[in-house]
């Protein structure tokens, strides 16, 4: 299976601005990659790649005054296989670790694991250590949030999301790496590329994904608590403790974002001669989905009764 994936990004500066983006594909599927065009930067400028102490490429730039605009294309050969599911996979006990799984299993910028402890052992500490557990907050996170683009504060920590019921796919990931931390399995973020293949197309517009993987076992194991099912045709871009360790695109200094259009889909083949599939919505406005403006109806509703 083929997939094409690429996006087209725009950033204005008043004035020269050092930039980094986690853009690229993973190290461990850069071999996949059978066509490729990219990245380009429009105006033309020097960019670097360094690795970061996660493992993950990322790209340094500077920004002109008046700003650029960064494209990439590419088609990525795919297994077309789900993510693996492991009912059977266990909890490693906590001294039995590999020593590269402990930053996993402490509170970051985004994941409050000490706001989380008590609610996290009454919810989950009668269930199995493992597979089942970590399915088991998947379920919770997947009931508790709602979905919605034009309820989006970039700032939110899992706390905040956890109250609010509310967020994007970043969201969900974050309180379920914060409660899977709580229960001593080390859960890492993950962003990357996901479109609707094998599923039925979402109306929301196209966007790079974020999902978790919990060590279980001897291995890490995706899991999505957004989505909740396992899924087709996943690319990573990049790994951390959470959001802060992989923005996609840090600038030192003021900018603003003006284009940001991402595409995944199923390709017929290898060739990048037909034009790519764009997202009819662009990211730049509000979208809500049915379901958040069915809760704001309500909410309305109730404080006016």
């Amino acid at each position: 299976m083929f997939i094409r994936l690429g996006y087209e990004i725009g950033i204005r500066c008043s004035q020269p601005t050092p930039m980094m983006t986690f853009l690229s594909v993973d190290l461990a599927r850069r071999p996949d990659i059978v066509s490729e065009r990219g990245p380009i930067s429009d105006p033309v400028v020097k960019m670097g790649e360094v690795t970061d102490p996660f493992g993950n490429i990322c790209m340094r730039m500077v920004v002109p005054a008046g700003g650029l605009n960064l494209t990439y294309d590419a088609v990525i050969k795919d297994g077309g296989h789900p993510d693996p599911v492991n009912p059977g996979a266990a909890a490693v006990a906590v001294e039995k670790l590999p020593p590269e799984c402990l930053p996993y299993l402490s509170a970051s910028r985004y994941c409050e694991t000490d706001r989380f402890g008590a609610l996290a052992w009454r919810l989950f500490g009668e269930i199995e250590p493992g597979w089942a557990r970590v399915q088991a907050i998947c379920d919770y996170v997947h009931q508790r949030l709602t979905f919605s683009y034009g309820y989006k504060p970039s700032l939110r920590t899992a706390m905040e999301a956890h109250e609010e019921r509310a967020g994007v796919c970043r969201d969900y990931a974050h309180l379920a790496v914060t409660l899977c931390r709580c229960m001593n399995m080390p859960a890492r973020y993950v962003n990357g590329y996901m479109g609707d293949i094998g599923v039925t197309d979402n109306p929301a517009p196209m966007d790079f994904n974020a999902w978790f993987e919990v060590f279980l076992d001897d291995r890490w194991y995706t899991f999505d608590a957004r989505h909740n099912i396992p899924r087709i045709g996943r690319v990573v871009v990049a790994r951390g403790r959470d959001a802060a360790d992989i923005p996609l695109i840090q600038t030192f200094g003021k900018h603003e974002l003006t284009t940001f259009k991402v595409w995944t889909s199923r390709e017929a083949d290898s060739a990048l001669t037909e034009p790519h599939n764009k997202a009819d919505v662009s990211l730049l406005t509000p979208w809500f989905s049915e379901r958040w403006s069915r809760l704001v109806q309500q909410r309305e509703h109730e404080r006016k009764h």
